[in-house]
């Protein structure tokens, strides 16, 4: 034989050697050859007779010197199962044992019996109920429509946290979050939960009016944040919290919450309402609205203490056109919100329930007014003569 291989396969040596007469060991596993002086001789491999006994290395060499590719690998077997090896969900029927059930069925009563009873086909009909509502098409079409478009459950659970937070307002404890829960509450029922009611969707118009509804109605928190650095209000003399009487202020509210309503019921579907450039007209009312109140309020606020105490009489900015501007912008923003859904008559009704209220809320400053600064606010209200629309009324 001119040539031998002898191929060493192990589990601890992942890789065989090929001895050959070339004196050249090959690790296919590395792909890789190398010379090899002391491992063999040119001389022909002989049989093993042995195989215990077989070595790489001379047997002088092999007394002094141990070669190990690898560490020994430590293995045991065991038939008893560890502890880490337990399944947790058969823990609770370990020590499970006909003696316990029977002792455990002992003590039931009637009652406990009816309870149980009870609870059970309750989870039986609940879950019967569940897999039915799940598996029916018609479900996801309504669920659809009520949590995509319009989350009904949504507005009413605000609707009642935006009460909670009104009736602390009342009485001095609501936070700035529940005082932003008591606005967003009464715009969401306000811009949004009209239209959805009488189309079965939003879109469009109301969403845009429900974000500029709040961005209006903090100008004044704006304004006290640039002033005093924080959004709270100061004390003030009551003498300047002039308004109607109680019903005369709930009037308002119902007759402006009516109005937005009627304009959602009388205004097209919305998927109906023109858009692109028929809106610029719009947008810029939009615009000259928030103007309008942001300007008022700030001129107000430079000639006043705490903001609500006029110190002097503004005659600059938007009240050299209007008397009232604030309360003009105010009427402006509802009667945008029903033109914006081409609503004209609901614009009427809106726009002469806000006349109405503001008219007395007006007539009750103009003569707190004259009061505190004499001729000087006569003399103004003589070159301004138009409260709230410019050059009409």
């Amino acid at each position: 034989m001119e040539t031998a291989s002898v191929l060493l396969q192990s589990r601890a040596i992942p890789f065989g050697f090929n001895l050959k007469g070339n004196q050249i060991i090959s690790c296919r596993h590395f792909n890789k050859q190398f010379q090899s002086k002391g491992f063999c001789s040119q001389q022909s491999l002989k049989p093993i007779h042995n195989p215990s006994s077989f070595s790489l290395l001379p047997s002088p060499l092999r007394k002094t010197t141990r070669t190990q590719f690898l560490s020994p690998l430590k293995c045991s077997f065991s038939d008893i199962p560890s502890s880490d090896s337990r399944n947790p969900l058969l823990e609770p029927f370990k020590n499970l044992s006909f003696d316990s059930v029977k002792s455990t069925l002992s003590e039931l009563t009637p009652i406990k019996i009816v309870k149980w009873v009870a609870i059970v086909s309750l989870g039986i009909a609940a879950t019967k109920w569940t897999v039915n509502l799940v598996f029916n098409p018609f479900f996801w079409m309504y669920f659809s429509w009520s949590w995509l478009f319009w989350p009904w459950f949504v507005a009413i659970a605000l609707a009642l946290y935006g009460l909670y937070a009104f009736r602390k307002h009342s009485i001095g404890e609501a936070s700035i979050v529940e005082q932003l829960a008591i606005v967003t509450s009464v715009f969401t029922w306000l811009t949004l939960v009209p239209p959805a009611y009488f189309n079965g969707y939003l879109e469009g118009w109301p969403f845009v009016f429900f974000f500029v509804y709040h961005y209006f109605f903090f100008f004044n928190v704006t304004v006290r944040k640039r002033l005093y650095g924080d959004y709270y209000a100061r004390p003030h003399d009551p003498k300047w919290d002039v308004n109607p009487p109680k019903w005369y202020r709930l009037l308002f509210c119902v007759g402006v919450m009516v109005g937005h309503w009627l304009a959602a019921f009388e205004a097209p579907e919305l998927h109906r309402i023109p858009g692109g450039w028929s809106n610029v007209g719009m947008w810029i009312l939009i615009v000259v609205t928030l103007l309008m109140q942001y300007n008022s309020t700030l001129y107000l606020a430079k000639y006043s203490e705490k903001v609500a105490v006029p110190t002097a009489v503004v005659q600059f900015g938007p009240y050299r056109w209007v008397r009232h501007p604030i309360y003009a912008s105010t009427m402006l923003l509802f009667a945008t919100y029903c033109l914006a859904l081409r609503a004209p008559l609901s614009l009427l009704f809106v726009v002469s329930v806000c006349l109405m209220y503001y008219e007395q809320k007006a007539k009750l400053e103009e003569v707190l007014m004259i009061e505190t600064f004499g001729e000087s606010y006569s003399g103004y209200a003589s070159k301004v003569r138009c409260k709230f629309i410019p050059f009409i009324y």
